[in-house]
C-alpha cells in the first residue's frame, strides 16, 4: 500500500481569515485543500504539474475549488464563503448539505500546457468520499480516503488534516482486511488527529501492517516532510492586466467615480489598488488571469483573435467580454 497524510491546520486557517469563511464552508475548502494535497502526491507524475479539485453542488455553497503541487503549496476558494446550514443529528458540521448534490471534476495541469480533465458524481458532498469514489473510477485504485477539520470559538481552525491510502496491485487479502477492520474500528479521522496527532493518526489507521516511512530527507526535505503553506500565484502585474476584460469607456469611468480601481484576487482575497495612471497603460487584450495566456487580441487590421475551446491551458474557464468576443 501507499500512505499519504497530511498535517494541514495553518494552511486551513488561513484560508478561513483570508476568504471570511463560515465554520461549515471552513470544512468543506478545507477538507478540500487537503484532499489535493494527498492527491497531487499520488498522481502527480513530474514536478511542473499541478492538481485542481473543482466541486459543483448543488448546495448554498455553490461550490469550491482547490489546487496544489507536489511541493506541498496550494490554494483555494468557494463561490459563497458566508453559506450555513444546521449541524447535523450528531453535532457535526454538516458538509455534505452545504456543498449538496452535483460532480467532482478533477484537472492535472500537464508541463506542456495540456489538461487532463475527468469528472464522476459527488457520493456524499462530504469530499472525502468523494475522493475516494474518484480515485476507484477514474483511477481504478482501491482507496481510504479522511479528512477532517475542527473549528472553535469564533471559527477558528483547531485541527486539520487527511490520510489516504492508495492499495496496489498485489496487495494480500489478509492486508486488505486489517486495513478494512482498523478503518471500521476509528471515532473518524478528526478525534484521532486531535488527541494523538497526525502521527498518531497514522498509527491507528496502518495498526498491525508494518508500514515504514520514506525517508524525505533524501529528497532534499531536511525535517523529512514537506512543508504545506497556502500560496497563491496571483501577482499585482497579472491583477492589473485582469482589467482589460472591461472596456476602455467601463475603465475610464473607474477613473472618474473611484479615483482608480481595486482588483480582488479569487483565490486568495489579496487587493490590489491602481492608480489611474496604471490603468491608462493597459493594451487592447484579454489575458488569462492565472497563467497569462492571450484569449482575445487585436490584429494590425483591427480584426480580433480569440482563443479556440472553453478552457485555457491551466484549466481555467475561458470568460471573454461580450462585445469584445461578438465584434
Amino acid at each position: 500500500m501507499r500512505v499519504v497524510a497530511a498535517e494541514t491546520a495553518d494552511v486551513v486557517e488561513e484560508a478561513r481569515r483570508r476568504h471570511g469563511l463560515s465554520p461549515t464552508a471552513t470544512a468543506a475548502l478545507g477538507r478540500a485543500m487537503t484532499g489535493a494535497l494527498l492527491l497531487a502526491q499520488l498522481l502527480l507524475k513530474t514536478p511542473k504539474e499541478r492538481l485542481t479539485l473543482r466541486v459543483e453542488g448543488t448546495g448554498p455553497l455553490r461550490g469550491l475549488v482547490a489546487e496544489a503541487d507536489a511541493f506541498g503549496h496550494v490554494r483555494g476558494y468557494v463561490k459563497n464563503p458566508q453559506a450555513e446550514v444546521p449541524l447535523r443529528e450528531d453535532g457535526k458540521l454538516n458538509v455534505g448539505a452545504l456543498v449538496g448534490a452535483g460532480v467532482l471534476r478533477v484537472d492535472r495541469s500537464l508541463p506542456n500546457g495540456e489538461i487532463y480533465t475527468s469528472a464522476v458524481p459527488l457520493v456524499s458532498g462530504e469530499i472525502a468520499e468523494d475522493l475516494a469514489h474518484y480515485l476507484f473510477q477514474s483511477e481504478q485504485i482501491p482507496s481510504a480516503v479522511l479528512l477532517g477539520v475542527r473549528v472553535k470559538g469564533e471559527g477558528e481552525v483547531e485541527v486539520a488534516g487527511g490520510v489516504a491510502v492508495q492499495v496496489m496491485p498485489g496487495a494480500k487479502e489478509e492486508v486488505l482486511g486489517r486495513l478494512e477492520a482498523n478503518l471500521q474500528a476509528l471515532p473518524g479521522i478528526t478525534p484521532l488527529l486531535r488527541e494523538r496527532g497526525l502521527e498518531g493518526a497514522l498509527e491507528a489507521v496502518l495498526e498491525g501492517l508494518g508500514f515504514q516511512r520514506t525517508d524525505l530527507q533524501a529528497l532534499g526535505y531536511p525535517r523529512n516532510e514537506i512543508p504545506a503553506r497556502f500560496l497563491c500565484r496571483c501577482t499585482r502585474e497579472k491583477a492589473l492586466e485582469a482589467l482589460v476584460f472591461f472596456t476602455p469607456e467601463e475603465r475610464e469611468e473607474m477613473i472618474v467615480k473611484d479615483g482608480g480601481a481595486e482588483v480582488v484576487c479569487h483565490w486568495c482575497g489579496e487587493a490590489y489598488r491602481f492608480s489611474p495612471e496604471e490603468i491608462r497603460t493597459l493594451v487592447a487584450e484579454v489575458r488569462c488571469p492565472d497563467c497569462g495566456a492571450l484569449w482575445l487580441y487585436p490584429k494590425a487590421d483591427s480584426t480580433l483573435i480569440r482563443i479556440e475551446g472553453e478552457t485555457c491551458r491551466c484549466g481555467r474557464r475561458v470568460e471573454l467580454p461580450a462585445r469584445r468576443a461578438e465584434a
